[in-house]
């Protein structure tokens, strides 16, 4: 392959891959830390299927790439803009596909000169993911390459053997954590962590669960956590009768047990508990931003998105409303079960006066 038919040749990110020899994985970053199929990403370069699971209107990907010759991988974040029907926008993609030809030309993995790290520095389609979501990366690649862990992990094995102390957790990092929640089906992780889970102080607790919304996780592990949650919802309840200020550390924990079932939410203990939830007379708006964000998967149901809905706007927040609405409308899954609501003869005036509104404002 000559540089002067790279331009030409190259149609797609896919193809610039396998043409320069790399070995390569796909990883969503949008809402969780999950791998993408090479298969799905090509017919959603295609444009032939929609991608699957877009965030504020972009699709982000990590693509992690190597040469047979070497283990370490590369690694690209990208940004890329869709259309209103999740569609990638083909424009952008080639942007930058020519924007990388210019700078590596066929070699995507040679050492880039000072001039190509300035070209690639200000590729407009690269971002930078939240520090927690990176650290998930980092492991998910590790464990797919069967690669080592980081030095981290050690630490926090260390740490929730108990031998330390609960309050001990200074030397826990995130970085140890994603690590041993990528590895949560090895090593007796997940019977390990079962054992400990309900001593863990908060400090441990909130960012554990960052890192186990991007794994699937066995029915052992998925009880204990909806029970700590079930408590944790009932105290809050309680602590919301008596002051107000204590609400908010009691509600910020219960919104991250439950994105510590996002990969799991199609767990029939998962959805029995969020039907019995969204069954409540009030849901508060951080657990409803998070069913929305993380387990969107779940609303793929006309009585559950119906009754989901119904919470939202009696949030009496219409801006909120009216960035969820948006949100879940651009998912695929979503998207046809958002327009069945919509027109539904049982929906509330005030669901219905809502979804007005917000088309006046349109």
């Amino acid at each position: 392959m000559s540089d002067n038919a790279q331009p030409q040749n190259i149609d797609t990110i896919s193809q610039l891959l396998k043409l320069s020899g790399s070995q390569y994985r796909l990883y969503d970053m949008g809402r969780l830390v999950t791998k993408v199929p090479k298969e799905l990403f090509e017919k959603v370069e295609l444009n032939q299927v929609p991608y699957p699971t877009p965030s504020q209107g972009h699709a982000f990907i990590a693509i992690a790439f190597w040469q047979k010759q070497s283990a370490q991988p590369y690694l690209w974040l990208l940004k890329l803009p869709l259309d209103e029907r999740g569609l990638l926008n083909q424009g952008a993609r080639n942007h930058f596909i020519a924007i990388i030809v210019e700078a590596l030309g066929a070699d995507l993995t040679q050492e880039a000169s000072k001039k190509q790290e300035d070209i690639l520095s200000s590729n407009p389609y690269l971002f930078t993911p939240a520090q927690y979501k990176l650290a998930s990366l980092n492991s998910k690649i590790k464990v797919d390459l069967k690669q080592p862990a980081s030095e981290y992990l050690s630490p926090f094995l260390s740490y929730i053997s108990g031998d330390l102390g609960w309050d001990n957790w200074q030397a826990v990092g995130v970085q140890g954590i994603t690590d041993f929640t990528a590895r949560i089906k090895q090593d007796n992780n997940s019977e390990l962590l079962c054992k400990v889970f309900n001593n863990l102080p908060e400090e441990v607790l909130l960012p554990l669960c960052g890192a186990l919304e991007n794994e699937s996780l066995d029915v052992n592990l998925i009880d204990i956590i909806l029970t700590r949650l079930t408590t944790q919802l009932q105290n809050t309840a309680q602590l919301a009768t008596q002051t107000e200020n204590e609400e908010e550390p009691s509600q910020q924990i219960a919104q991250h047990l439950l994105r510590a079932l996002a990969g799991s939410i199609q767990h029939k203990h998962v959805i029995e508990f969020i039907d019995s939830l969204l069954q409540q007379a009030y849901v508060s708006p951080d657990l409803l931003i998070t069913l929305s964000g993380r387990c969107w998967s779940v609303l793929a149901d006309n009585t559950r998105l119906m009754a989901y809905f119904e919470h939202l706007v009696s949030s009496n927040d219409i801006p909120l409303f009216t960035s969820i609405f948006k949100d879940l409308v651009a998912i695929p899954t979503i998207r046809p079960v958002v327009f069945q609501c919509m027109r539904a003869p049982n929906r509330s005036p005030a669901l219905a006066q809502a979804i007005g509104q917000l088309f006046n404002q349109a």
